[in-house]
């Protein structure tokens, strides 16, 4: 079951028979503007009072995380039976430990420094006037995503720290558990004097609902679509409000022929079983037909469960025991999200560089390698939001790269690139004092 903007059924929107039928257009409106007065009052709010509302909600999750594992229960059980593949459940899975995740996630953002009133720069021009350019929140943060219950919570908790309010729409598929996470979230929220609507759902109302989200301009200031490529795409070509792109992770790794064995077999089981079905998991490898080290890391990968799809000269050098299975273009261009890799040898750092340009989803690739000025220029090269030497692609990360959480992982190149965190969900203004001058 694919759950999708484009092909999920609205059925909460649809009224009971005898019912009054629900008009959808004003209802998601509505929200819109209550999230704008929200905006308002979170703009005002100083870095205290968002930080005790972010440890108020990581309490609030554990104070209630039976409910919200009971609620996720609910979602496993009709996503098994509605034939949900095994890497979606494991995106959609709540555990306490995930949950534990979620409340250090909301402490760590806490921790940060607000990015609300930065200078970027600012100095006093040759007239007198004194202009500065300030970090401010985006006003109205909207997210569309799938399957993701842990998304709602950094999103939103992202959202509050940045200063915004935002409009989530979760998806059918984890609707029991979204809809525990955002009462506890509202319930916070309005406990410690902050407006509860700094968060809202539109997921009663189903796809019109996201239809009507998309279009609302004005209301909602950007709006950041998170899962597959049939929903990014939707959104995208459907949406009149701004749209920040987050892409699929077709992610390549280049073991050059310098590269250690030991350092790429533990990269690569890493990048590929440690969590397969998050989009920063590696789905390629491309191998030097100089490197020694295909033996090894396929043998640790088939090891791990593993199904290689390899091109014909990979194949010839895999070890006894390991098979593959014949490579086309098709496992070129697909995001597993699932143990599988595509595997290839090629003959040097430009097949590599070009291999991964035409196949690329300009998300993250790797290099593994022992040669400073292979390194340089492949970092130089290749044009991706994240390009990493020596370590595991799962790095590409807003957890791991210091930035607390992240809304999702940007492949355009507009105004945010890779990891999206606080500073990312804020947008700047210019602020100009003067004492009385004119323009001549």
């Amino acid at each position: 079951m694919t759950d999708t903007v484009a092909h999920e059924t609205a059925s909460a929107a649809d009224a009971p028979a005898g019912a009054q039928p629900v008009d959808v257009e004003a209802a998601v409106l509505a929200i819109g503007d209550r999230a704008r007065r929200a905006s308002r009052a979170m703009a005002r709010a100083n870095r205290a009072w968002k930080d005790r509302a972010l440890r108020a909600i990581g309490s609030a999750l554990k104070e209630h995380e039976a409910a919200i594992l009971a609620a996720n229960a609910k979602d496993l059980e009709e996503g098994r039976a509605n034939g949900t593949t095994k890497a979606l459940l494991d995106r959609l899975a709540l555990t306490p430990a995930r949950i534990d995740g979620l409340v250090s996630a909301l402490e760590n953002l806490a921790g940060l420094p607000d990015p609300v009133g930065n200078v970027v720069r600012g100095q006093t021009l040759p007239n007198g006037l004194r202009m500065r350019q300030v970090n401010v929140p985006m006003g109205v943060v909207a997210a569309i995503y799938e399957a993701r219950p842990n998304v709602t919570v950094d999103i939103a908790g992202l959202a509050l720290k940045s200063g915004n309010a935002v409009i989530l729409r979760g998806g059918s598929a984890a609707a029991h558990t979204n809809r525990e996470l955002v009462g506890i979230l509202r319930d916070t929220l309005a406990a410690v004097g902050l407006p509860e609507d700094a968060v809202q759902t539109v997921d009663e109302f189903g796809r019109p609902g996201a239809e009507v989200l998309m279009r609302a301009r004005g209301r909602v200031d950007v709006l950041i679509p998170r899962g597959g490529r049939e929903l990014i795409q939707n959104v995208v070509l459907n949406s009149t409000v701004p749209v920040i792109e987050t892409g699929e992770g077709n992610v390549h790794i280049f073991v050059d022929e310098s590269a250690d064995e030991e350092m790429a077999v533990n990269i690569l089981l890493n990048a590929k079983t440690q969590r397969p079905s998050v989009c920063n998991t590696v789905e390629t490898l491309l191998v030097h037909s100089k490197s020694t080290v295909l033996p090894a890391v396929a043998r640790a990968l088939a090891e791990r469960g593993v199904r290689l799809h390899v091109d014909g000269r990979s194949m010839g050098a895999l070890p006894a025991g390991v098979d593959g299975v014949p490579a086309t273009d098709f496992d070129w261009a697909t995001e597993y999200m699932d143990l599988d890799l595509a595997v290839a040898t090629v003959d040097s750092l430009d097949e590599a560089l070009e291999h991964i340009r035409r196949w690329s989803t300009g998300h993250t690739e790797a290099i593994i390698t022992n040669d400073l000025g292979n390194a340089e220029r492949f970092t130089a090269e290749i044009d991706s939001a994240a390009v990493i030497v020596n370590a595991s692609t799962r790095f590409t990360d807003g957890g791991e790269l210091g930035l607390g959480a992240e809304v999702g992982i940007s492949t355009q190149k507009l105004h945010a690139r890779g990891p999206m965190g606080l500073t990312e969900l804020t947008t700047t203004k210019w602020i100009v004092q003067g004492e009385g001058q004119v323009r001549g």
